[in-house]
């Protein structure tokens, strides 16, 4: 089958069924049920060493708010990137799974003193700074240990974009870190100068994600260099180490065209160092951090088709066994991923059905427009593409259904990364009044 948004292995086997890693779809869902997040081992490990290929000499960190769990973890640890975390939780997540705190860097806008305290206690590679509270908190904090605390200022440097504005970061007017047009980065930077037990040894700044080109990251770039040799000609402060974020889009569909990985790091390290130049700035350390361009084309979503329901005239709408409990992102951010008849293959003329799960929203959508065959049956099993970043980690209990199983596979081998949760963990928290 063409690659498209699928992963390196999927393949159609000779009954004509989808197969994943060398397993058939009927084989995994007849063990794990449906819904079920399916993971391309091979695929994962190799846009792992794409990145670290396509950066020579760059820090890869995997962002891991695009899928938190301990297996996602120990493979991209495995394969030499570093992992940031946004929280408590996602930091403990990658304690449980063996990852080196000294290869772990804290996130997140409103970190709590127990993060922060956690952070510093466990030996985090860097902190990421977001506001003038976090400087103090961290001051006490670092000074209550009797340690010096290593940190980046996180900076927005005022780069739209032009992506969805859920997913719009760098802009102006955002949540995130010191606003460089207001003067607030340089307010952030001369307040830690003054401080006993929080160094600033770089900065961070990222600009949104799914984004298509070069140019916005190449802005970034340019624009976070410059403030480096600005403050290093006003402070005498030369700091040695620049995040430049993620953010690259990734291939949902067939009509998404995303930049390849090689010409994305050739295009920003040659601007990085064309910039050095100019400025006769010693060259950074730098770091880039994808998360989506590592799990979400690496992982496919397997349904079952529970009722077609044809409106003459109209729409044709077909019910899978899922939804928004799994998959968030087409009612969030109005995203669209590729579907596809994954039991089997047929000749009949394809029509356009949307693609509903079985939630009681009318936004639970899988997919509008959907081009499947005609014959599509209940009981028939559909894919949806490019699932692995931002559906687990944003799964929900509504409706009170389970949360899917997630599975690995490679070589025809299949691995359980997730159990698929019962009816018993849906009441397990729950305290009853008699």
């Amino acid at each position: 089958m063409t690659a498209g948004p699928w992963p390196m292995t999927a393949a159609r086997d000779g009954a004509g069924a989808l197969t994943i890693g060398g397993v058939a779809v009927g084989e995994l869902t007849a063990r794990y049920a449906t819904p079920l997040w399916v993971v391309d081992e091979e695929d994962l490990r190799a846009r792992c060493r794409a990145y670290v290929a396509g950066f020579p000499g760059v820090e890869v960190t995997y962002a891991s708010k695009a899928w938190c769990s301990l297996g996602i973890l120990q493979l991209v640890d495995e394969e030499g990137l570093k992992i940031d975390v946004a929280s408590g939780g996602e930091l403990h997540t990658a304690l449980m799974a063996g990852v080196d705190p000294a290869r772990l860097i804290l996130h997140g806008n409103n970190k709590s003193v127990a993060e922060l305290d956690q952070a510093l206690e466990v030996g985090v590679f860097r902190i990421v700074v977001d506001s003038f509270e976090e400087l103090e908190r961290l001051e006490r904090l670092a000074a209550a240990r009797g340690v010096t605390a290593e940190v980046w200022l996180r900076i927005t440097p005022g780069i739209d974009a032009h992506t969805h504005e859920y997913v719009r970061t760098g802009h102006d007017d955002a949540k995130f870190g010191f606003t460089l047009s207001l003067g607030l980065a340089d307010e952030a930077f001369v307040r830690s100068l003054a401080l006993d037990h929080v160094e600033v040894v770089g900065i961070h700044a990222h600009i949104g994600s799914q984004i298509f080109g070069t140019d916005p990251f190449i802005a970034n770039a340019e624009v976070t260099l410059d403030l480096l040799s600005r403050w290093r000609d006003e402070h005498g402060v030369t700091l040695a180490e620049l995040n430049l974020g993620g953010g690259m889009g990734i291939r949902y569909t067939h009509e998404d065209h995303p930049v390849e990985v090689h010409r994305y790091g050739k295009a920003v390290l040659e601007a990085v160092s064309e910039r050095c130049e100019q400025l006769g700035y010693p060259q950074p350390q730098l770091f880039v951090e994808p998360g989506r361009a590592i799990v979400g084309p690496s992982t496919v979503t397997l349904y079952e088709v529970g009722t077609i329901k044809a409106l003459p005239g109209l729409t044709t709408w077909v019910s899978v066994d899922g939804g928004m409990s799994d998959n968030i992102r087409p009612a969030l951010y109005d995203a669209e991923h590729e579907v596809l008849l994954a039991s089997r293959v047929s000749d009949a003329e394809p029509r356009a059905v949307t693609v509903v799960g079985k939630h009681c929203e009318s936004g639970d959508l899988v997919r509008e427009h959907a081009p499947l065959p005609g014959d599509l049956a209940v009981g028939d099993l559909l894919a949806v593409a490019a699932t692995g970043a931002y559906t687990a980690s944003m799964a929900s209990n509504y409706n009170r259904l389970v949360r899917p199983a997630a599975v690995l596979v490679r070589d025809g081998e299949v691995r359980e990364l997730v159990r698929r949760e019962t009816l018993e963990d849906l009441v397990r928290l729950d305290v009853p009044l008699r």
